[in-house]
């Protein structure tokens, strides 16, 4: 049975989900707040052991409260997930968990969303569900047949797993790069990717943030297909690039063509055996419980900041230049600011 409870449904509790629901507490909007996790934390709840808070690539803090003083060397899995927690209960959010969105359709005067046993009437949606339930593996022939483990970087947990094996790690972003670091320790490593990286030395976000968000912000208002993040920026030199390069890890290879069972071929027709093949090729948006709506991320989605074009009620934060921490609490603000003068008219 349909249950209406709320004007504002925000889907999603990372850092994107409570910054909208942290404005629309401030305007006292009604929301209804679900999430699909067992518990406060989104994607940083699934980090790799080894990434800790001095290697993640930056905390922003939750609107009203500022990151606290943490142990760099404490793992961000625990770390982050119980600054959320921590922020939730000083908020008094009523957020439903786990609750997996199936679908959402349109209805008159707004959208209904469907869950396993329940579905909830809302006059308005900010959807915040980020990219890391829908990790991106790009099909290859042979991949069926070959005899060693694959995984996707989303499933990685410590080097130690692979200790003595020799690993094909794929992918161009920062995620690829780290792991390249800690398992070329311990593991004999190939790096492919489909192109050269773009290094740079540092990543400003005073100024080459801005043009990054800039770049995305046209590519979105147009209905492009949305990059990663890093293929905006490039990738930044740091310690762990440098302790790659220093035991002769970080040497890019082209893309190999095939995957045979004990091993990869490349181009130029050299075969490689490997024993694992870990895929750090990314993400999608995760949003195919929008799918009913018309919206399909592969073939871009014309945004109007973070609305989507011509849908004054439909919000989507944490995608296109909101993608990553960095813009995340803006999203929030800037959709909960445009609902409320959509729902004022």
């Amino acid at each position: 049975m349909s249950e209406a409870v709320s004007r504002v449904a925000v889907i999603g509790m990372g850092q994107a989900g409570l910054s909208a629901a942290y404005h629309l507490q401030r305007r006292g909007i009604p929301s209804l707040l679900l999430d699909s996790e067992q518990g406060p934390g989104g994607a940083w709840r699934h980090r790799w052991d080894s990434l800790t808070m001095a290697t993640v690539n930056g905390i922003f803090g939750l609107p009203g409260m500022p990151v606290p003083p943490v142990d760099p060397a404490e793992r961000s899995s625990v770390a982050v997930p119980r600054y959320f927690a921590s922020y939730e209960r000083e908020r008094a959010f009523d957020i439903r968990r786990p609750v997996r969105v199936e679908r959402v359709e349109r209805i008159a005067g707004g959208f209904e969303i469907f869950c396993p046993g329940a579905s909830w009437r809302v006059r308005a949606l900010i959807n915040a569900t980020g990219t890391w339930t829908n990790p991106y593996t790009p099909v290859y022939p042979g991949a069926a047949e070959f005899r060693g483990a694959q995984l996707h970087a989303v499933q990685y947990r410590r080097a130690a797993d692979f200790a003595g094996s020799r690993v094909a790690i794929v992918g161009g972003g920062i995620t690829a790069v780290q792991l390249l670091d800690e398992l070329s320790a311990v593991a004999d490593t190939l790096w492919f990717t489909r192109r050269e990286p773009v290094w740079v030395d540092e990543f400003r976000h005073e100024t080459l943030g801005r043009e990054v968000e800039a770049k995305v912000a046209a590519d979105v208002a147009n209905g492009e297909p949305v990059g990663s993040i890093v293929s905006y920026t490039g990738l930044v030199k740091s310690a762990y690039t440098q302790r790659a390069a220093a035991r002769g890890a970080l040497v890019r290879h082209p893309m190999f063509v095939a995957i045979e069972p004990d091993g990869v071929r490349l181009a130029a027709g050299r075969f490689e055996p490997v024993d694992v093949i870990l895929w750090a090729t990314g993400f999608r948006a995760a949003l195919d419980h929008l799918r009913p709506l018309g919206l399909d991320p592969a073939l871009g989605i014309a945004m109007d900041g973070t609305a989507v074009a011509g849908e004054s009620m439909l919000h989507l934060v944490g995608y296109g230049p909101n993608q990553s921490t960095i813009g995340a609490n803006r999203a929030g603000r800037h959709a909960v600011a445009a609902l409320a003068r959509s729902m004022a008219t």
